[in-house]
């Protein structure tokens, strides 16, 4: 993988930066989809074994001999890209500034296996409201960092680039950028980011002040999970009583998850590194990111599209999939992103002690529904709260309209 950055003057230079992969590389990815050893064909009907043999077959066919990074090279270098040193580390970050003067900042936060790839629909949407039915008083400023050890950012070569790390490096990268007050958004990883940026902590009772600069935050994978409902969840405890219905149902979300769904965060928390497989294999890390089923227990929405089965309307493709999977093949960033699950040590689900404004979505095929009782429990300054029939884990490529909605709701009486 190669890129062009221009040199630093400074620790602190912000420096422009483009995507110029070698057609080497992109040839050698294509022999390794081509020559992938397959296993046997799973023996049940359906993915309780994992990502079925047939949906990893069709999809190396189809990344070997039709699919094209250049398409998604060239989206991400038509808007502006940088890079800069924080904490020692170099963030990656898009950075697209609105037409409109009185534009509100907003950092928004990608998780696993996500990149900013993930977010670019936003941008047109959340800059430019004007051309999408909103109004100019609606627009944001918007920078999308990659993770460290996430698609162009450094790659930690020491431990300690844990959720609460990340949240402080943001916050910098805003007041670098010249950003004296903005706001967040993030799901997945990135909603635990965002929980901690605003102050959140594994104790709530231990929760910091917020930064004065960060003034509210959005969620599409809230932190409302009481913590003792997390840990039987976890362990597989019946639910227990006193559940409202709505509670019940997302309780019973997290059984089918946690039971069914969680091999992958469970392997990247304990033995990130014994992953070689990711860094080898183009298809052995496209079946690792694609083995994250939804709240019903099914496959979740990126398989679903491989499948061509969708239930619901959605923006996702199979190109959208391939061109995150192929960042993380190209960047080799399968086992560095990974870590972050060892380096974690916040309940990832779980009430945080947050005390800012608060948007919350949720969304039906989300890996749980968030009931509004536990969003204004665990978000005592909730200022919005919206539940969708459609759409699932990522949000941002799933549903980029309604998102951004979401986030123009969210934060309107901030400005």
């Amino acid at each position: 993988m190669a890129a062009m950055v221009e040199r630093p003057a400074g620790a602190t230079t912000i420096r422009p930066f483009t995507i110029e992969i070698p057609e080497a590389d992109l040839e050698d990815l294509r022999a390794r989809v081509a020559a992938t050893r397959f296993p046997e064909k799973e023996t049940v009907e359906d993915d309780s074994q994992g990502v079925p043999l047939s949906v990893m077959q069709d999809l190396a066919r189809y990344w070997a001999t039709e699919y094209d990074w250049r398409k998604c090279e060239a989206r991400l270098n038509a808007v502006p890209n940088f890079i800069t040193e924080i904490d020692g580390l170099d963030i990656h970050f898009v950075h697209v500034r609105s037409k409109h003067e009185d534009a509100l900042p907003i950092v928004v936060c990608h998780g696993w296996p996500g990149s900013v790839v993930e977010q670019l629909k936003l941008i047109g949407r959340l800059t430019d409201p004007t051309a999408h039915g909103a109004s100019a008083s609606d627009a944001f400023h918007v920078v999308i960092p990659s993770m460290p050890g996430y698609g162009f950012s450094g790659k930690p070569t020491s431990a300690g680039w844990d959720p609460v790390r990340i949240g402080k490096a943001y916050v910098e990268l805003m007041k670098r950028l010249g950003y004296q007050r903005f706001v967040a958004q993030g799901g997945d990883w990135g909603a635990v980011v965002v929980d901690v940026m605003a102050g959140g902590r594994a104790d709530p009772a231990s929760a910091e002040p917020a930064p004065p600069e960060l003034v509210g935050i959005h969620t599409n994978m809230a932190g409302v999970i009481p913590p003792e409902l997390f840990v039987a969840a976890f362990v597989g405890t019946p639910a227990p009583s006193g559940l409202s219905g709505e509670e019940l149902s997302t309780y019973e979300q997290l059984l089918s998850f946690f039971g069914a769904h969680v091999a992958y965060g469970l392997y990247a928390g304990t033995r990130p590194q014994t992953l070689y497989g990711l860094a080898d294999s183009p298809i052995a890390l496209a079946a690792f990111m694609l083995d994250h089923g939804d709240g019903s227990g099914q496959p979740g929405i990126v398989q679903q599209v491989l499948e061509d089965r969708l239930e619901r309307p959605s923006d996702l493709t199979r190109d959208d999939i391939l061109d995150n999977i192929t960042l993380f093949w190209l960047t080799n960033t399968g086992v560095s992103s990974a870590r972050l699950y060892w380096e974690n040590k916040l309940p990832f689900f779980s009430v945080k002690g947050v005390k800012v404004p608060v948007g919350v979505s949720t969304f039906a095929d989300e890996l749980y529904r968030v009931p509004r009782s536990w969003a204004e429990q665990a978000y005592p300054n909730l200022v919005s709260y919206t539940q969708h029939d459609r759409g699932g884990h990522f949000a941002a490529w799933e549903q980029p309209q309604l998102l951004s909605e979401d986030v123009r709701a969210t934060f309107r009486s901030l400005r």
